[in-house]
């Protein structure tokens, strides 16, 4: 049943705004926050750990310093940039959002949440942390953290993977939110870092170092390991796989994903969507006009994306002719320093890009 919102975040934005100028953390978006900055950042950190964007965001700058930059990437640079930080998809409207800028906004991030609505990639709560990070503007920005406090604080035991209750929680912001810019900025990162280091989404949240504390309607009723409610998930699909690690002359196949779907267009080795015995497996290189020299098995691993499991085997196999294409896609020999520098394959398959290197540097 949802409660009355407008009282506890009323009362919470001054303590959180002073709890925040205390506690902060210095980031290289947030110590340097133009709306470029902040767009970048707010992508990257989609479904990623703050330790693990850095890197990634300091590298993408180098790369691509401005709006401008980035809507003339190189599409095999860009992604593989972004190799190794998962979702795509991300990367890909970055630039179709920086295009979009140049064509429309002089290269600029617009200044308005619709405007940035209006963009590739862009969702609401990308759109309200650039409005009021980089703009000042009184948006704010609802994510996973957001929702864990505010519904904590409000005891509110809504669904919070219904769309209903993201906009309910939006709404009662807007309405409490400061309109001084500096105020607006600051409230946005602090409800995102009060969820990050205190009302934690594992284990038990940091009550007694929680500055809304008094406030908190769930720890006064002692609902917090009931609050946020979040319907149970649906089981992962499971799919069977196996990878063919296939070398000639010191080179290694790949092929590109389709453009569309899962991991679209980028590279990956031969699969079939199958385990293969040995015996299936020289079938199914040989139909795709292998001719082998040795076929050993390699690594097995397992990945999980949100909705599938893949579970792969993997063959090395040596041989005399390669494929030319591997169900239709063309297929390409490269160098393994080829293999790490210049083509963006998933983390999916890292534990055979290490098998595929390892087997190159064994004399």
């Amino acid at each position: 049943m949802k409660q009355d919102q407008s009282t506890p975040l009323a009362s919470a934005v001054e303590p959180l705004l002073a709890w925040y100028g205390q506690h902060r953390r210095s980031l290289p978006w947030r110590d340097a926050p133009t709306p470029y900055h902040v767009w970048l950042s707010e992508i990257m950190l989609q479904q990623t750990r703050i330790e693990a964007v850095i890197p990634y965001y300091e590298r993408f700058l180098a790369a691509y310093p401005t709006v401008t930059h980035l809507a003339e990437a190189d599409d095999e640079r860009l992604m593989k940039l972004w190799e190794g930080l998962g979702y795509y998809s991300r990367a890909r409207n970055l630039k179709k959002a920086a295009v979009a800028m140049v064509e429309r906004h002089g290269g600029d991030l617009p200044a308005d949440y619709a405007s940035l609505r209006a963009l590739p990639g862009i969702g609401a709560y990308t759109a309200g942390a650039i409005a009021s990070i980089a703009f000042g503007l009184p948006e704010p920005a609802v994510d996973g953290n957001v929702l864990r406090v505010v519904t904590r604080l409000t005891a509110d035991e809504s669904d919070i993977m219904k769309e209903s209750t993201k906009k309910g929680v939006t709404t009662s912001l807007r309405a409490v939110y400061p309109t001084e810019p500096t105020e607006a900025a600051a409230m946005t990162q602090a409800l995102m870092e009060l969820g990050e280091r205190v009302c934690i989404p594992n284990g038990e949240p940091h009550c007694d170092k929680c500055p809304l504390g008094v406030f908190c309607l769930a720890r006064q009723r002692n609902l917090t390991d009931r609050i946020p409610v979040r319907a149970p998930k649906k089981p992962r699909r499971i799919e069977e796989r196996t990878v063919y690690l296939l070398w000639q002359d010191g080179k290694i196949a790949l092929v590109k994903r389709p453009d569309t779907g899962l991991l679209a267009g980028l590279w990956e080795f031969p699969c079939t969507a199958e385990y293969a015995d040995e015996a299936t497996a020289t079938r199914h290189l040989t139909e795709h006009g292998a001719s082998l020299t040795a076929l050993s098995r390699s690594v097995d691993a397992t990945h999980i994306f949100t909705h599938i499991e893949w579970h792969m085997q993997s063959y090395l196999a040596v041989l005399d002719r390669a494929p030319t294409h591997w169900d239709g896609r063309p297929l390409v020999l490269v160098t393994p320093d080829e293999l790490t520098k210049s083509y963006a394959v998933p983390t999916a398959y890292r534990a055979f890009v290490r098998a595929a290197l390892d087997f190159s540097s064994t004399p």
